[in-house]
């Protein structure tokens, strides 16, 4: 073991190995006897490919570049794809992000579209497809824009022939109900299809707020009739729906203070855990009924992982394996079930359970070791203590090199990572950007602060009011105390962030002096400009909650806000932030920015053209990952091996 200082360690993991590792499995499902998928490809420019596992083991994609199957409905997605098996090979439909028109293939031809390009606003969006080959049509959720404003926009669930006759013509589409609510979720058929359940929505509600889970009618003219409310309200989140084979309806609500699971009104298993979590994305799923009765569910406190339910005995046996944690992806296919699965040691992977059997294995998207696994960093799970004695989960990942050490007497620099959402949290896999800093001598904390999902609504719900607050200071707490105890060095604290992380990081830089420098990638700064008509629609009226009634509470935007801060910052920063990014635009950078000029604090601004929200193509991952660890090497003495292109950091 070589005695080498922290931060200088040399590392096989570089970032264009990051970058190509970066993202997951997506959309798991059944054509047939065969299991199908999204996957990223970042070097692909950062596109969504659709794949098949064949029958004889083998994957491939199904579209060749340059489809994109990927939808943007609510900006953040959903379902952009469903397939049915037949003779002559699947009918696949799916949605092509370039233009959000919804298209139909089958083997041997090309992709034809099935709905028209609308010259309106951000046009026609569509997710959560189903095909119905009885009735020639897919049920989709429809998204229109009817003007120009991100919030001149409706939402239907809708009906499009599969014989393309919509292509051009809008008036072809059948919408399944009235614009009852402003947001829905695709509608799930019962059994015997007489049914349909769907959740909805309103302003200024998010779904992990409230939602209301509604029935209605299939009628003998295709549309849903007598829609009525069964479950759900203003202060009760039904995250997800469907039928169970004998045609009772499972839902996943927290009524009772965690996200468990209820078959028409009866919980199956309470307990204080969650079964379910955050819907930000149309299609998420964390149960799936069985033919047989049973329920494969997703469950856990913190970590979700895989398990078939019994609904008679509430009984769950969880799925063996190396499986740690499992994404919201579940699918069922008789007595198979698929999902996506990984652990600190292992990447996301398609996974597949036989509930015969009891065998789990890998089938799809297989991790397999880009580097030797010794350079893998070994985090912990722990639970720290906040403010007022409050918990405060995080994941520390400390450094780590299969044979070099700091020297004696010398603490490593620690970065805090805050997530995004903020009503989300990091699940505890392996990620090679953050093995990209451990393996160089770099500590990482991951913070799941209060309002991050996964350990009840209460949790959930300290952040009602308080962001900028306690998820500032759930940050500090865990920097403190890691300082304190003697794993980090007080003097070489960081923090980072995107989107709602970037924000929180953003927050805590103008707000305390314990940061020596932050990394804030897309983020929020001023509140006062991010709402109806300066962000989507989805998230629009998000700060009602977080913040306060804008109405109410005018000043307490202005107080939270980084830009009212930013004469008290002084520590260097880096901001990284894509062009092309509707939620958190770049005009939020502009203003901070220019509330900074003439203070001479060091700092980069790094734009990415052809960049949303959040980065998906290769160069700019690694460009985006150097950056960071040489503002790192800046301000912290850091001698990294191999050396990384120097951020220029101006006054």
């Amino acid at each position: 073991m070589q005695t080498q200082p922290y931060g200088s360690w040399p590392s096989p993991v570089d970032a264009a190995l990051a970058a190509a590792h970066d993202g997951q499995p997506e959309w798991v499902g059944y054509v047939g006897d065969e299991v199908w998928w999204t996957e990223p490809r970042p070097a692909e420019g950062g596109r969504r490919a659709l794949v098949r596992r064949t029958a004889d083991g083998r994957e491939e994609p199904v579209l060749p570049e340059p489809w994109n199957v990927r939808s943007r409905v609510i900006e953040y997605g959903g379902r952009p794809w469903a397939a049915v098996a037949g003779d002559g090979g699947p009918l696949v439909v799916f949605t092509h992000f370039a233009d959000q028109r919804l298209y139909r293939w089958e083997p041997g031809g090309e992709p034809r579209p099935l709905t028209p390009v609308s010259p309106v606003g951000d046009g026609l969006r569509w997710a959560e497809p189903r095909v119905d080959p009885a009735r020639g049509e897919v049920w989709c959720v429809l998204e229109e824009y009817t003007g120009d404003g991100p919030d001149d926009v409706r939402r239907v669930l809708a009906a499009v022939p599969l014989d393309g006759s919509a292509a051009e013509d809008r008036a072809a589409v059948r919408e399944l109900t009235g614009a009852r609510h402003r947001f829905v979720t695709g509608a799930r058929l019962s059994p015997d299809g007489r049914r349909a359940a769907w959740l909805g929505w309103d302003h200024p509600r998010m779904p992990w707020d409230g939602t209301e889970l509604l029935v209605g009618e299939v009628g003998e003219d295709g549309l849903l009739h007598e829609v009525r409310t069964v479950a759900g309200g203003p202060e009760e989140s039904v995250a997800q729906a469907d039928w169970s084979a004998d045609g009772s309806l499972l839902y996943a609500s927290d009524r009772g203070g965690w996200w468990n699971l209820y078959r028409d009104g009866t919980p199956l298993c309470p307990r204080e855990e969650e079964f379910a979590g955050p819907l930000w994305k149309l299609g998420l799923s964390w149960f799936a009924p069985l033919d047989n009765g049973l329920v494969a569910v997703l469950h856990g406190r913190g970590a979700a992982v895989l398990g078939i339910l019994d609904p008679e005995t509430g009984e769950v046996v969880d799925t063996a394996g190396p499986w740690t944690e499992f994404a919201p992806a579940l699918a069922a296919h008789g007595g198979r079930v698929v999902a996506v699965g990984a652990s600190p040691r292992t990447g996301y992977e398609v996974v597949e359970l036989d509930t015969g059997t009891g065998r789990a294995r890998a089938i799809g998207a297989r991790h397999r070791d880009a580097v030797d696994p010794a350079y893998y960093p070994r985090p912990r799970s722990r639970t720290f203590t906040g403010p007022g004695g409050r918990e405060v989960h995080a994941h520390v990942y400390p450094p780590h090199h299969p044979d070099r050490t700091g020297p004696d007497g010398e603490l490593p620099p620690y970065v805090v990572w805050a997530h995004g959402g903020p009503t989300s949290r990091v699940p505890m896999v392996l990620d090679l950007e953050i093995a990209y800093f451990t393996s160089r001598g770099i500590g990482v904390a991951e913070v799941n602060y209060g309002g991050s999902t996964g350990y009840g609504r209460a949790y959930r719900e300290r952040l009602r009011e308080q962001w900028g607050v306690v998820d500032v200071e759930d940050c500090a707490a865990v920097a403190r105390a890691l300082a304190e105890e003697g794993t980090a060095d007080p003097d070489r604290l960081a923090i980072r962030g995107g989107s709602a992380g970037g924000w929180t990081t953003a927050a805590s830089l103008t707000t305390m002096d314990l940061y020596a420098c932050g990394t804030i990638s897309y983020p929020i700064f001023d509140l006062a400009t991010w709402g109806p008509g300066d962000t989507h629609d989805f998230e629009s009226r998000y700060l009602e909650s977080l913040v306060g009634p804008r109405a109410e509470v005018p000043e307490r935007y202005a107080e939270r806000s980084p830009t009212t801060h930013a004469h008290r910052l002084t520590a260097p920063f880096l901001i990284l932030q894509g062009l092309d990014d509707v939620i958190c635009p770049p005009a939020q950078c502009d203003r901070f920015l220019a509330r900074l000029r003439g203070r001479g604090v060091p700092h980069a601004y790094l734009t990415f053209a052809g960049e949303g929200h959040g980065f998906r193509r290769a160069d700019t991952i690694v460009r985006a990952l150097e950056a960071e660890l040489s503002l790192y090497a800046q301000v912290f003495g850091l001698d990294p091996t191999p050396a990384v292109p120097k951020l220029e950091l101006v006054t």
